[in-house]
């Protein structure tokens, strides 16, 4: 596992946030999809972590699996209207997202977007061609986001407790865990140099 002090120190503010959505900014409903903006819930602290982010990252972008439109659950206008009140929440509460990518194929599917694939990533790049996937995080709870990460050399985050992947390069409880550490270290050098 990477020193996360001397991986904060790397950091500048050409640096772009890749987020898994499901499990890391909103809770997962069991056995289920979320379908709707109603059933959408963020999970604790997400809103004001991600206020925070957007002050230190160039862009944050969202990456994510949703075969509920493949399975014929959801339409993607649908998960417009979710993504719509998801950006507008956050936006409201001081942060950011740049854009959301999604893949709504099954994984069945023959030459599918889905992570691990890297096809989101490569639309983000097309987007916005300053992003460098080595100076990009990829933060997830799934062994799929770290493969994801991985395979574009990108600096990986887990967010879990339960299942953690032995190859992600920093493992924390949440996105508001990740943050609190991120925020108390750039703090900590920030201070070491103003003392130097």
């Amino acid at each position: 596992m990477k020193e996360f002090r001397q991986f904060v120190n790397a950091l500048s503010k050409d640096w772009t946030l890749f987020l898994d959505r499901d499990g890391v900014i909103n809770k997962r409903l069991p056995d289920e999809y979320v379908k709707t903006p109603l059933e959408f819930e963020f999970i604790e602290g997400v809103t004001e972590s991600l206020a925070a982010l957007s002050a230190i990252f160039h862009r944050i972008i969202i990456v994510t699996n949703q075969q509920g439109i493949g399975k014929g659950l959801m339409t993607i206008n649908m998960l417009e209207n979710i993504h719509n009140q998801m950006i507008n929440d956050i936006y409201q509460a001081g942060g950011k997202v740049d854009k959301v990518y999604f893949c709504p194929d099954l994984i069945t599917d023959s030459n599918h977007c889905r992570k691990p694939g890297s096809s989101m990533a490569y639309q983000a790049k097309s987007d916005f061609p300053e992003i460098e996937f080595n100076k990009s995080i990829m933060v997830g709870d799934s062994i799929s986001d770290i493969e994801f990460g991985k395979r574009l050399d990108m600096t990986t985050v887990f967010v879990g407790i339960h299942d953690i992947p032995h190859n992600a390069d920093f493992v924390f409880d949440s996105l508001f865990d990740f943050t609190l550490h991120l925020r108390n270290e750039s703090d900590l050098l920030h201070r070491k140099g103003e003392l130097c």
